[in-house]
């Protein structure tokens, strides 16, 4: 049965007309998304938060008085589910991308916000609560990447891991296998692009189905492209397509 509980949602955006385009947005494709307050900055967002106690926030990365990770900062104590909606940085995608974060580009799709609100609306009605909101907050103050934690999406539910306890990835159809330091293997519900897109150094792409982190290569072999003995024993071919990338990462 589908519900008709409605969302209670807030929205803080800096840009009135970006407001105003985002709820018009919503009253016309998401009616399951009920839009009860409005923030144009951090300080005033951290307030109206705590005064509506919302399910839902669209939250504009970059913005007056702070950022999105300085309201999450000041709701701690709250709980929420969040869409962040941000012009293009590959910072602020890479640290979304890490914790699984629902986000939309500016200027927003239709396509994806219904998406997204889905998305949404799919976690509340499941019950299936997942702090991202602590995790991204935890990695923007982490200043050692390694420490970072990944928010690893499985079919039984997610895993967290930190960054420095990946050894390598394999890209498996539609999945990726990722490889432990503990010995175990996620298969994560993410093509391996998504993860050759968000994982910064030391992580580097040595294959169309191989990445690998450079901290436990053990030694290179040469050939066409070669390949990398790593740590625990494995083998991982390097075609030459890659293989001056993963020379210049230990340059």
């Amino acid at each position: 049965m589908i519900s008709t509980e409605k969302i209670k949602s807030v929205i803080v955006e800096d840009e009135a007309a970006a407001t105003i385009a985002l709820q018009n947005y919503l009253g016309k494709y998401c009616p399951q998304v009920e839009v009860v307050g409005t923030a144009q900055n951090s300080r005033t967002a951290i307030s109206l938060l705590h005064e509506l106690q919302p399910q839902l926030v669209f939250l504009d990365v970059e913005m007056p008085f702070g950022n999105a990770f300085d309201v999450l900062e000041g709701c701690q104590d709250l709980q929420f589910e969040t869409i962040f909606v941000t012009a293009f940085s590959e910072y602020s995608l890479r640290a979304l991308n890490q914790s699984a974060a629902y986000y939309l580009l500016k200027p927003v799709s239709i396509e994806e916000l219904i998406l997204a609100v889905n998305k949404v609306q799919q976690q509340l009605q499941q019950k299936q609560w997942l702090n991202r909101n602590r995790i991204i907050m935890e990695n923007a103050r982490e200043n050692n990447p390694g420490m970072q934690q990944v928010i690893l999406p499985t079919l039984d539910g997610f895993d967290v891991v930190k960054m420095n306890e990946i050894v390598r990835l394999k890209g498996n159809g539609n999945f990726t296998d990722v490889y432990l330091i503990n010995g175990t293997k996620k298969m994560v519900c993410r093509f391996l692009k998504h993860f050759s897109e968000m994982l910064p150094h030391p992580f580097v792409r040595v294959h169309k189905s191989h990445i690998v982190n450079i901290h436990f290569v053990q030694s290179y072999h040469k050939g066409a492209g070669g390949y990398v003995c790593l740590n625990d024993g494995t083998e991982v071919e390097v075609s030459p397509a890659y293989k001056d990338s993963l020379l210049k990462a230990f340059q």
